[in-house]
């Protein structure tokens, strides 16, 4: 059966592991489409406009927000980030299938505007596992630790609301899952077990 192209979103809360999941199954699947991130931020040595980053003014950016024109956007220190509709039309409309790794609010900004979009939760195995997790990268202080502690607590709440959801206890084992899921739904329409591996 042919593939039909999808646009899938991975969510999970920090410490989770999402990012490597989706690195590793976009060297398995090459022709995954890949989107182009706007930012208000410089361009840095080496990156170039329309394909690094879509880099915007603030004025820009603002407009096209009221314009309805992102996914969505969040605002990370001194600059926005966002996703543009128009870059996952152009991607769907090529035939590829689409990746995006934001957060849940994020991910429910994108299922009212894609109502057939596929979301996928990434978990870990335990509390206790993310938690260390977290204290393990030793990037922050506790104050921001226990903000992104509680930050998680809140994201794992909303995970049965995801269509799929994986437990990332094994890299190689999530990773095929991942992969999987991509594949099931878009040679199929779904998968056959709920969703939960």
């Amino acid at each position: 059966m042919e593939r039909r192209p999808r646009l899938f979103v991975v969510s999970g809360p920090a410490g989770v592991g999402k990012g490597t999941l989706v690195t590793k199954v976009r060297e398995l699947r090459p022709d995954l489409g890949l989107t182009v991130s706007a930012t208000t931020r410089s361009p840095r040595p080496g990156e170039v406009d329309g394909v690094s980053y879509h880099f915007l003014s603030d004025e820009e950016f603002t407009r096209r927000v009221e314009a309805g024109e992102f996914l969505e956007w969040a605002q990370v220190h001194d600059h926005r980030y966002g996703t543009l509709r128009s870059e996952v039309d152009r991607c769907l409309a090529a035939g590829k299938s689409v990746v995006l790794e934001i957060d849940v609010q994020g991910g429910g900004n994108v299922k009212r505007i894609y109502p057939d979009a596929v979301r996928v939760f990434i978990e870990p195995p335990s509390w206790d596992v993310l938690v260390g997790r977290l204290r393990g990268r030793g990037t922050e202080d506790e104050a921001s630790f226990k903000l992104r502690l509680e930050d998680a607590r809140q994201e794992l709440d909303l995970a049965p609301t995801y269509d799929v959801r994986i437990v990332n206890d094994d890299l190689q084992t999530a990773v095929r899952q991942l992969a999987d899921t991509f594949e099931s739904y878009e040679r199929y329409g779904g998968t056959s077990n709920n969703g939960n591996h």
